[in-house]
């Protein structure tokens, strides 16, 4: 089976076990393939994007592109307006430059709070992460859990590589932002992101001038369920239900202690069983 028919076979089952779902668009290059896919198989999966106010011109095209495209009309969510005036009056609208704290309380007003906002009431979000998107991201898993947002994560390209992501865009021909063909593989805001050169991490460029570490902007940093390695992008139904440590279709506290609490007696296995 392809990593396309893969990635199909999940938003599939997604879609009928977890609705709401909504995928979070960057409207970077995975998240095009997703939404490709969402929208070929006409699947009930809402798409929004975080328009922060400081998008490339390229980025926002890209969202009319879409509306020709497949008809879609992706959901813009918009950071708090005082929240921006506020953070702008007291320490400049450029203060992310001078301290990553600064750096961190811009993308919680223009990223996080709009991004918590979209989805409130969603049993599911699904994101365009990858391993091989930076160090920071290879240990994340096909389906997740984030405790933070409450709400079952899933990262369907998470096995797949750039090469992989770039054949399917072109093979189906799928609307892509421009920067890419400019140097851009990851593309964040316009002040916080620029070129690299070919070969070169795939983030590097987001927030540049900070020193190397871990560079996110905080959408994706709930990561209580990690350490137990990756997984396959096989047996989703096993997945499903192992992976995201909870039991049953429901997704609350109570089953995902209930889940840990057994994996801790049974050495880190739970006897999900498999569905046909």
């Amino acid at each position: 089976m392809s990593r396309a028919a893969d990635a199909r076979i999940l938003l599939e089952r997604i879609a009928s076990v977890y609705a709401p779902a909504a995928l979070s668009s960057s409207l970077g290059a995975e998240d095009m393939v997703l939404t490709d896919l969402i929208m070929r198989e006409g699947l009930p999966i809402g798409i929004f994007t975080l328009n922060t106010g400081r998008l490339h011109a390229e980025t926002l095209e890209l969202i009319a592109r879409l509306q020709a495209h497949y008809g879609l009309a992706i959901t813009v969510m918009q950071p708090d307006g005082e929240a921006v005036a506020d953070y702008v009056t007291r320490h400049g609208r450029d203060a992310f430059y001078g301290s990553v704290e600064m750096r961190k309380r811009c993308c919680e007003i223009r990223k996080v709070e709009p991004l918590k906002r979209a989805l409130a009431g969603k049993r599911a979000w699904i994101t365009g992460l990858r391993r091989g998107q930076s160090a920071e991201r290879a240990g994340i898993r096909l389906a997740e859990f984030d405790a933070d947002l409450h709400v079952a994560k899933f990262n369907p390209l998470a096995e797949w590589s750039g090469n992989d992501v770039w054949d399917y865009l072109r093979a189906n021909k799928v609307p892509t932002n421009a920067l890419h063909e400019r140097g851009y593989p990851s593309i964040g805001c316009e002040p916080c992101t620029r070129a690299v050169e070919p070969g070169a991490d795939e983030r590097s460029g987001r927030w540049w001038w900070e020193q190397e570490g871990r560079k996110e902007c905080g959408l994706h940093l709930a990561e209580e369920n990690r350490g137990q390695g990756p997984i396959s992008a096989s047996r989703f139904a096993v997945a499903l239900k192992n992976d995201l440590l909870f039991s049953g279709g429901e997704i609350h506290a109570a089953g995902k202690q209930e889940t840990m609490e057994m994996q801790n007696r049974t050495g880190g296995h739970t006897n999900a069983g498999s569905e046909q």
